[in-house]
């Protein structure tokens, strides 16, 4: 049987001006643990069922780690059997992040490396803090592979021949060289960087953005991109037609004809 749940607060979880901040807090390396992903997955399903949430956005507690991923500790006490559970469970935290109909942000604000990037890649964006840490998938030099996501969505983002690389040579590189790769959308500096992170995060949020169809485009690509053209195509005329039927896409279209800022209200 898996341990019971520590007491131990190993998630933070806030809310502010629409943006949900989920932040790993087992400083200093914010290695996960089963205890840890049972917080996190609580986490993410209540950002995904608050209605005045739109945004959240992913970090690690303290200066020097994003995360490290699992907790190495912990899987070398436990037995084959809970090694797999463990890795079962994070993968069905972290498709629960990838399919919630909200944008995800993972500000990274140091080392991501291991399962921290792989928690990284299930977020829809990548902000890097400048000459903070590193990131990559070192798991071979343990004998094991990136088993949490990490050779499914590497190879997605980067391309199967790059990701395989990548992997088997356990290469650890900066943020700049994954801005290269695609694995990082943007890299911002390090003074004020969780503040810089926020206001990038809240122009997805109403009255800015219609965070509708934000929520409503991710949907179309995550669940687009695992099936044929065909569906994938009637999939978006339904999310499309959903849309229209939206106080936000009234607004958008008047705004237009009237040549004036919209004002959204994710309705």
């Amino acid at each position: 049987m898996p341990p019971m749940p520590a007491e131990k607060t190993l998630i933070n979880y806030r809310t502010e001006s629409g943006v949900a901040v989920i932040e790993m807090n087992d400083p200093p390396a914010n290695a996960y643990s089963y205890e840890m992903n049972l917080q996190f997955d609580a986490a993410i399903l209540k950002a995904r069922m608050d209605n005045d949430v739109y945004v959240i956005v992913l970090t690690g507690a303290g200066e020097k780690f994003f995360s490290a991923g699992a907790n190495i500790g912990m899987l070398n006490s436990v037995d084959g059997t809970f090694k797999y559970y463990f890795c079962l469970q994070a993968n069905e935290m972290l498709l629960r992040l990838e399919n919630t109909p909200k944008l995800v942000i993972a500000a990274i604000n140091g080392h991501c490396v291991g399962g921290g990037l792989e928690i990284a890649m299930a977020a829809d964006l990548r902000i890097a803090r400048k000459d903070s840490g590193k990131m990559g998938l070192p798991e071979v030099s343990l004998g094991v592979l990136p088993g949490t996501g990490g050779t499914q969505r590497l190879s997605r983002l980067v391309g199967k021949s790059k990701a395989i690389e990548l992997m088997i040579t356990a290469s650890t590189f900066t943020f700049e060289k994954g801005k290269e790769l695609g694995l990082v959308n943007d890299i911002f500096e390090r003074d004020n960087f969780m503040s810089t992170v926020m206001e990038y995060a809240r122009q997805f949020c109403p009255p800015n953005k219609a965070a509708m169809a934000v929520g409503r485009i991710k949907r179309a690509v995550q669940t687009g991109w695992e099936i044929p053209l065909e569906s994938g195509l009637a999939l978006e005329r339904e999310l499309q037609q959903l849309l229209f039927q939206s106080d936000d896409a009234k607004e958008g279209i008047s705004s237009y004809i009237d040549k004036r800022p919209a004002t959204f209200t994710a309705k």
